[in-house]
C-alpha cells in the first residue's frame, strides 16, 4: 500500500468514525428516539470497557490462562471485587493496580 491509499484510508476510517459518534446529536429537532434504544444504549460504555479490559485479564501474552498465577486476572478479580462493593472508581483503580504490582513483585 502506498503512501497516499495509506492516508485515505486513515482519513476515511476517521470520517466514519466521526460520522458514527455524531449521528445521534445530529438528529432533527422533534425527532426523539425510542426508549428501548435509549434504555440499550445506556449498557454501551459498561460493554465497550469489558470488551477491552476482558482479553487484557484472561490471554495475557495471547494465551488463555485462568489460574491463579495470572497476576492480572487475580488483580482484575479484585477490582471487580471493589468497584462492586464501593462504587468508587479512584479506590478501584488504585487497589487493582496496587494488587497487581504486589502480585508481580512476590510472581
Amino acid at each position: 500500500m502506498n503512501d497516499a491509499a495509506l492516508a485515505l484510508t486513515i482519513v476515511g476510517m476517521g470520517l466514519i468514525t466521526y460520522a458514527i459518534r455524531v449521528s445521534l446529536f445530529m438528529l432533527p429537532p422533534g425527532v426523539a428516539l425510542p426508549p428501548w434504544l435509549l434504555r440499550a444504549l445506556r449498557y454501551v460504555p459498561a460493554a465497550v470497557l469489558s470488551a477491552i479490559i476482558a482479553p487484557e485479564l484472561a490471554l495475557p501474552g495471547g494465551a488463555l490462562d485462568l489460574t491463579v498465577g495470572n497476576e492480572r486476572l487475580v488483580a482484575g478479580l479484585l477490582a471487580i471485587l471493589i468497584a462492586w462493593r464501593t462504587r468508587n472508581v479512584l479506590l478501584t483503580v488504585a487497589i487493582g493496580m496496587v494488587a497487581l504490582w504486589l502480585l508481580q513483585l512476590i510472581g
